[in-house]
């Protein structure tokens, strides 16, 4: 619950600042015509998020077992590898962000109300695509789809919220804070994904090494109780793990922290 509540908040309230900038900005430079060329992208954006996320699901529930871990797997390598960029994305242009769509709007409305519905649908399909598809596979890893759902839709409701207030100025939040903190969470999340990931191409036979676990408490700690459920949906936690998943989640978790958290490498004049 706590991993797909987290994923949904940050990717949600992504998506919500880019339409608050893009609303705001048709608001400001008397262009309210085009709100509703805007909303039709918007609404475009997350009708396609929607049918992906249903694709998924109905591939991976009609392919054959050793075809759903071949499937799993590889949508859980693609998801943390977009993430990992999304994240660094953010970090580089959060800063510039809302410069860079104002330019971006500037531009469309110029062009006429279909070259904004397709900002609105890009600036939206990003995030929307990207949360489908990480959600998908941390579905898979988590495993409880009742209490993972519940955490889907409590962290979309909070991030329209939040979205909403930052828009009408009723809320403020330190973005910047809020994304990294959010940033570093997704990490971890990410990193649990990857090694469901693995666990899956071990399965199929491609990884070796299914059976050499570093550890394995099922005997006490059943896959389904309530705290492997949680460190499962926290940290990636899994009751068999083998040395493989441990070592790819411990080098991904450290080395993408450290490169995440290190301070941006500030350019200097060559003649300084």
């Amino acid at each position: 619950m706590l991993s797909t509540f987290i994923i949904a908040l940050r990717e949600g309230l992504e998506a919500a600042l880019i339409v608050g900038i893009l609303v705001a900005y048709l608001v400001k430079s008397d262009q309210r015509s085009h709100l509703r060329a805007l909303w039709s992208g918007v609404s475009l954006a997350l009708i396609a998020s929607l049918a992906l996320g249903a694709f998924l699901s109905y591939t991976s529930t009609e392919l054959s077992d050793k075809g759903e871990e071949l499937f799993a797997g590889t949508t859980s390598f693609v998801a943390v590898a977009m993430v990992t960029w999304m994240v660094f994305w953010m970090k580089r242009t959060a800063r510039g962000l809302r410069d860079q769509l104002h330019g971006k709007a500037e531009v469309a409305v110029s062009s006429g109300a279909l070259s904004i519905a397709t900002l609105a649908f890009f600036a939206v399909a990003r995030e929307g695509l990207e949360t489908s598809l990480f959600l998908y596979s941390n579905f898979k890893a988590v495993g409880a789809f009742s209490t993972a759902t519940l955490g889907l839709i409590l962290g979309l409701a909070l991030a329209v919220v939040l979205g909403y207030g930052i828009y009408n100025r009723s809320l403020k939040l330190n973005l910047g804070k809020f994304f990294t903190y959010s940033g570093v969470a997704l990490i971890v999340v990410a990193a649990g994904v990857l090694s469901y990931g693995i666990h899956e191409f071990q399965e199929f036979g491609i990884l070796p090494g299914p059976d050499a676990f570093a550890w394995d408490v099922t005997s006490w700690m059943p896959k389904e109780s309530f705290i492997a459920s949680l460190l499962g949906g926290t940290i990636g936690f899994d009751t068999t793990t083998s040395w493989l998943q441990l070592f790819a989640w411990a080098a991904y978790l450290g080395l993408t922290i450290a490169a995440y958290l290190s301070p941006a490498k500030v350019k200097t004049p060559l003649n300084a």
